[in-house]
């Protein structure tokens, strides 16, 4: 081997120390020389760990599971540098989503179908980073072989979602026919869906619809984004439902919202492309609220953005019952309304 090539030193199995978060991973240590070091980190990477694609390595370098002499690095594009590097590889992941004994608060079931009022902090299905722990795993256990399998194995019965962070009411298919029906009538905004929010400031005009296109920043690829041209079109209904704080200059506000079409962070992006983002949204929620409203934040103990979705209402695919489902504000966010009250 000459001095221009990466040297690895260890591929061990097991944990040591604070280096990887499952029992089973692989800490993978590299040295690399600055003869080595030439190019993109994940070009270079993928060339000394062969047993790795430049997908897979581009994936870890974004969890923050690559160290080079200590630091994290997240950037793939960044230029490779001399070190010695700690990459964590995770043990790998089960194909198929095991069910898991996770309680559900259950509104609506039958043969056919299940409503849940999804708490915030549960994933609806299992996504990098969200293996277990979801919605799914958790209707596996409680619905077993009846969930339909029409969503594939990563997402049996699923047939919309709410973001994780967001709480409220999702429905899930347990037949096929209930499948292929709830999936028709989500396809022709023949749906009834309403959420409640809570933001900074208010929207102006107090009511109205938001027809835009919504599709990935081209700044970042993780977030959503309004955009001139491409992107998929989007329309919300809105109305402020209370302002809190002086009426000329509201401090904060609670916005009834409605979907025609359901596309990803619709609200969220849409709320905050009217000035008036989603209280306590770690990603669309640009500008610190007042100092009153940052201490009922506080006070509420409100650790997610502030979107419940309330409402549900549907015809039911195989029976043809009329079915209209809603959901109190959970707890965070009924205290942070009233500490907003209070201003």
């Amino acid at each position: 081997m000459s001095d221009a090539e990466p040297h690895l030193i260890e591929a061990a199995l097991g944990l040591e120390d604070g280096d990887l978060p499952e029992a089973g991973g692989v800490l993978v240590k590299l040295a690399l020389s600055a003869e080595a070091a030439t190019g993109r980190l994940d070009k270079v990477l993928a060339e000394a760990l062969p047993d790795y694609s430049r997908a897979r390595l581009q994936a870890l370098l974004a969890s923050g599971a690559v160290r080079r002499n200590g630091q994290v690095l997240t950037d793939a594009s960044a230029k490779a540098q001399p070190g010695d590097y700690e990459i964590a590889v995770p043990a790998p992941v089960a194909a198929e989503p095991a069910p898991e004994a996770i309680p559900l608060t259950v509104l609506y079931e039958d043969p056919h179908l299940i409503v849940i009022d999804k708490p915030a902090g549960m994933a609806v299905h299992p996504a990098p980073g969200n293996e277990t722990g979801t919605l799914v795993n958790a209707l596996l256990h409680h619905c077993g072989a009846s969930l339909s399998g029409i969503g594939g194995v990563a997402r049996p019965g699923i047939v919309h979602r709410i973001d994780k962070e967001t709480s409220g009411i999702v429905v899930a298919a347990k037949s096929d026919a209930a499948h292929q029906g709830l999936s028709a009538l989500f396809a022709a905004h023949d749906i009834d869906r309403a959420y409640v929010a809570l933001v900074r400031g208010a929207p102006k005009p107090a009511q109205g619809q938001l027809t835009t296109r919504i599709g990935r920043s081209s700044h970042d690829r993780k977030k959503m984004a309004v955009l001139k041209s491409g992107g998929r079109e989007a329309i919300t209904h809105y109305a402020v439902e209370q302002v809190f704080g002086p009426p000329d200059r509201p401090l904060a506000a609670r916005v009834a919202c409605r979907l025609e079409t359901g596309r990803t962070h619709q609200i969220r992006v849409h709320l905050a492309a009217l000035g008036a983002p989603c209280l306590g949204d770690p990603v669309y929620g640009a500008g610190a609220p007042a100092q009153a409203v940052r201490t009922a934040l506080a006070e509420a103990g409100l650790q997610r953005q502030a979107l419940h979705a309330a409402l549900l209402g549907f015809v039911h695919p195989v029976t043809g019952e009329v079915l209209r489902f809603e959901s109190q504000l959970p707890e965070d966010m009924a205290r942070l309304e009233a500490g907003l009250a209070e201003l």
